[in-house]
């Protein structure tokens, strides 16, 4: 018997028979993309005529790999006797030319976002980003990659769209309680995502395609009025009798407004010693630290599909994995299938990597950060000085770049070596382009780090076949997972508690991870400036 599940209308019934209905269906890999072959199978589940189905969305999708079989479940709704109303995702917006400033420091989707709810409520966001745009970001990246050369104020963390433009663009949040995270894949699509972030159970855009979205949303901003300054760096924010009263650039321009976002996400270390000359309040937040680990992604997919090749009509496949050990987390984090480790330092003489994925995931590696929890109680100074664990965070990045030797290098070793405490005779052909570097990482990695991951990784091992492999290879250093820094804010108003008028915001701040609650960050924040 189909479970039936009563839902509120999108059109309006003009007979009592007119119905819409949701059910689960269970769909076979090379079926999913079958349109007919889904109504088919719904039709007979509730038990009606095919005839009846007068359409049927998709609700959610996911993958079931737990049986032998590897499925697609899908939550679908089916309209019985009812034509479907396409849904509107596109928004009006007014021209906001003239009207009160909002001062957003930071292009990311913090700023981004945070823009877009000033247009939608009749403010006009002037965002000011330290970096490039999109199309004049590539020339930095491509420098970064080829020649180990870092632009401080350009590269993977800083520009237009923040670290997720070019790192991947995975929208898998746990951020519902934040606020709406359908709201922000609607924005998304409306600027040219596809439709399938709105159903997949881990949505994800690509570093191919985001850029182009990004763009989409700049137009939208100075279309309706708003403002967006490039390499504009703010080197102060200007406050009187704990108001805001606007930031000052390094050109010496000043701009006002009496409400300022800091939107800067979790690399902007200039700002956090600009509130420590200030004197404004900012404390330790803990962090996670680690390397990145890539295996071939067949092994991946052999492990999670329970198969010796994978079907066509699966996409590359994923793995999360946690463990404890000695108390201490040890995770999996922004896993890319499919994907590509990118160097992401942003200064000279360190080395930070992350990694990320083109849309159709297709390259032959498969990579994780794979971290350990960093607490203040293992920084002894943490307890007296708030960048206790930032100074810990640049230490580690510094000692990466001398023991790789230079030009983003990175110190690396194979799985089995590391676990074992041998330096790797070679390493695997992998998909770091500024090169990779034998080395022991317990030369790089604190003790209680290295410690953590020899422990957990052969246990991660017992848990996904065939993930304990000396084809795998370890990438230092993980170490941007979060800001190791929080700004406080009050909890009602989102303000700082010495300055009124200052919406301390999204990543960099410690109140978001990732694209999605980073966005919803910024919203809620002009939010709060209405309601005032």
């Amino acid at each position: 018997m189909a479970k039936f599940i009563p839902l509120l209308h999108f059109g309006i019934k003009t007979r009592h028979h007119f119905m819409q209905q949701e059910i689960e269906l269970t769909i076979l890999p090379e079926k999913i993309a079958d349109q007919v072959h889904i109504m088919q199978t719904g039709a007979a589940q509730l038990r009606i005529a095919p005839s009846r189905v007068k359409g049927l969305k998709i609700r959610k999708r996911s993958i079931d790999a737990r049986g032998k079989q590897v499925v697609f479940r899908i939550r679908v709704i089916f309209y019985i006797d009812e034509i479907p109303i396409p849904e509107v995702l596109h928004h009006e917006y007014a021209n906001v030319a003239g009207a009160q400033p909002v001062i957003i420091i930071g292009a990311g989707p913090a700023g981004l976002f945070a823009a877009l709810r000033c247009l939608e409520n009749k403010m006009r966001p002037i965002i000011i980003e330290r970096g490039k745009n999109v199309q004049e970001r590539r020339r930095d990246l491509a420098a970064l990659n080829k020649e180990g050369v870092v632009n401080p104020d350009s590269n993977y963390c800083f520009g237009e769209g923040g670290a997720g433009t070019y790192s991947d663009g995975k929208l898998y949040t746990r951020s519902n309680k934040r606020g709406d995270v359908q709201r922000v894949l609607q924005l998304l699509v409306a600027h040219g995502a596809t439709e399938d972030i709105l159903v997949d159970a881990r949505p994800h855009i690509g570093t191919n395609k985001l850029p182009h979205i990004i763009q989409a949303i700049r137009h939208t901003i100075l279309n309706q009025g708003g403002e967006i300054h490039f390499n504009s760096r703010v080197v102060d924010i200007v406050a009187q009798f704990g108001r805001v009263k606007g930031v000052k650039l390094a050109s010496g321009e000043h701009i006002t407004a009496d409400h300022v976002i800091l939107a800067t996400g979790h690399s902007a270390r200039d700002m956090f010693e600009l509130f420590h000359r200030k004197h404004w309040l900012a404390e330790p937040k803990p962090f996670a630290l680690g390397v990145r680990i890539e295996h071939p992604q067949h092994i991946i997919d052999q492990a999670q599909y329970h198969c010796a090749v994978r079907s066509e009509h699966l996409p590359p496949a994923y793995y999360s994995l946690v463990e404890q050990v000695d108390g201490r987390g040890v995770f999996s984090f922004c896993m890319c299938p499919g994907g590509i480790i990118a160097p992401c330092a942003t200064d000279k003489g360190e080395i930070v990597v992350n990694g990320w994925s083109p849309s159709k995931r297709n390259n032959p590696y498969a990579n994780s950060g794979t971290v350990v929890q960093v607490n203040l109680e293992d920084v002894p100074q943490a307890v007296r000085y708030p960048f206790a664990l930032l100074d810990f965070q640049h230490e580690v990045e510094e000692r990466a770049y001398v023991v790789g030797g230079g030009k983003l290098v990175a110190p690396a070793q194979r799985m089995v070596d590391f676990v074992q405490g041998k330096l790797s005779d070679t390493l695997p052909i992998n998909s770091y382009k500024p090169g990779t570097k034998s080395a022991l990482l317990s030369e790089v990695l604190p003790s209680f780090v290295h410690d953590a991951l020899r422990k957990a990784l052969p246990v991660f091992g017992q848990k996904m076949k065939g993930y304990y492999t000396n084809e795998a290879i370890l990438v230092g250093v993980e170490s941007r997972t979060s800001s190791p820094i929080r700004i406080p804010r009050d909890k009602d108003t989102l303000q700082h508690p010495q300055v009124k008028g200052l919406y301390p915001c999204g990543e960099g701040a410690g109140y978001a991870g990732g694209i999605v609650s980073a966005a919803i960050d910024g919203m809620n924040c002009v939010d709060r400036i209405i309601f005032q």
